[in-house]
């Protein structure tokens, strides 16, 4: 047994520093410690191919230089539509704002803000989407499957600190299973309503994620929440032999039977991950504990 050894603030202290430090201590202090150092385990594994799984609103939160920076070590990257709905909102100039999750929502309703918990947005953005997808419809028609559909949007909207557009200019293969759950999704349906035609073919997407797992001589998975990306990756892990390394950051329980609370432990039944892994389950808002893993 090794003796708990608390946690000493010193002045010009690096957060590397910290988080090191955090590795003596308990409860899940130490578990991002661990986390920290799985993950550059992982990247420093060259015949490791990462997985990045990115639930929930991240970029209001104020995340995204962080998925950014993760992205330069990803080999593929699977999103829910908010988060690919509001870096689009961004490159096309708009803000979100510091808000209070105490405001009066119907005040916000009349005045076009929206709320996101403490984060608010205006709701004429979608106007600026809906212009967006008008002009460039021409563009984006044709695209066969969601990956080709993004990579297109990353390379219309060409901004440096846009997730589709780094994306785009890397080649990662980005998926979004659930795009019509997002104000993107809400957009292509838009233009469908007024007659214009797009072919793309979700199941295409599938095809491509299994043979991402099933040609990686070794892979890891790092899951930001959970829910429909996080299911993604894992179905596909089942065409590997399974994960080698992995995270999750997660505030679900595994108590209620949900993919977002579920342990990666439990992923051993599946065949999802290697009984012998590396792997930790960080139970903490992941704008906390995020940017402490990455520091």
């Amino acid at each position: 047994m090794k003796p708990i050894k608390h946690i000493k603030i010193k002045e010009n202290q690096t957060i590397k520093e910290l988080v090191k430090d955090m590795k003596e201590t308990g409860f899940q202090a130490k578990k991002i410690s661990q986390a920290s150092e799985i993950l550059k385990q992982m990247i420093e594994d060259k015949e490791c191919k990462i997985f990045l799984g990115l639930a929930g609103a991240m970029i209001p939160a104020g995340m995204k230089n962080l998925i950014l920076k993760l992205l330069e070590n990803t080999s593929c990257f699977v999103s829910t539509g908010a988060n690919l709905t509001h870096d689009l909102i961004e490159s096309l100039g708009n803000s979100h704002y510091q808000g209070d999750e105490n405001a009066n929502d119907e005040e916000l309703n009349k005045k076009g803000l929206d709320r996101i918990y403490n984060v608010f947005m205006e709701n004429k953005v979608y106007e600026d989407l809906e212009d967006f997808f008008e002009k460039n419809w021409d563009k984006l028609k044709d695209c066969k499957d969601i990956k080709q559909f993004l990579w297109k949007l990353g390379e219309i909207v060409n901004k440096e600190d846009s997730i589709l557009t780094k994306c785009y200019k890397n080649k990662i293969p980005i998926f979004c299973p659930a795009l019509a759950d997002s104000g993107i999704g809400l957009m292509i349906w838009g233009q469908k309503a007024k007659g214009k035609k797009i072919n793309i073919d979700a199941f295409e997407d599938m095809k491509d994620i299994i043979d991402l797992a099933w040609q990686s001589k070794k892979t890891g998975i790092l899951y930001i929440g959970g829910g429909t990306p996080k299911n993604f990756i894992q179905q596909s892990l089942q065409f590997s032999k399974g994960a080698d390394y992995g995270i999750q950051i997660t505030t679900d329980k595994q108590e209620y039977g949900g993919s977002s609370g579920a342990k990666l432990k439990e992923g051993i039944s599946w065949g999802k991950m290697k009984s012998n892994a590396k792997f930790i389950n960080v139970m903490c808002d992941a704008t906390i504990a995020l940017p402490l893993i990455l520091s």
